[in-house]
């Protein structure tokens, strides 16, 4: 593929993440979320805070890629979008993965059956847990965004 076309899929990635990363938690999207639950289970302050620590930085990576669109991306872009999209990462797998592979707390399990309880999902319940289709779309967003980064 062309260094455009790589950069034409990294930007839909990243839109899609971040688009998810904005309204998951406030826009009912049928039974992919339930709105009410994670309302029910945090502050709005919470709620704002998250949303803005991780959509923030995706946003920046995003408007970034776009704006470099057709051009070489700047060291300082990959090394900011590495640690963006790594970081993020990481995040999921330590929120998600680990506890659906290994187990979780029971205040963990508690407060994923009270928000995520209700949503779509196509895995099997692990250790009480299971990574709702949403967040696997993300997650598998963020994944591919990491392997695109290598064509850089």
């Amino acid at each position: 593929m062309s260094p455009e076309s790589w950069q034409a899929v990294a930007i839909a990635l990243q839109a899609l993440q971040l688009s998810i990363l904005l309204f998951h938690d406030w826009v009912p999207l049928g039974s992919l979320t339930d709105v009410q639950a994670v309302r029910r289970a945090n502050t709005p302050t919470y709620m704002l805070v998250g949303t803005a620590i991780n959509s923030v930085p995706v946003g920046f990576a995003l408007w970034r890629s776009v704006a470099d669109f057709g051009h070489a991306y700047p060291h300082g872009l990959k090394i900011a979008m590495w640690l963006i999209y790594g970081i993020l990462f990481a995040g999921e797998l330590q929120s998600w993965w680990i506890p659906y592979f290994l187990g979780a707390s029971p205040s963990k399990i508690e407060r994923f059956q009270k928000m995520f309880g209700r949503t779509h999902a196509f895995l099997p319940v692990r250790h009480g847990i299971v990574p709702n289709t949403l967040h696997v779309i993300l997650h598998l967003a963020t994944f591919a965004t990491l392997l695109i980064l290598t064509q850089f």
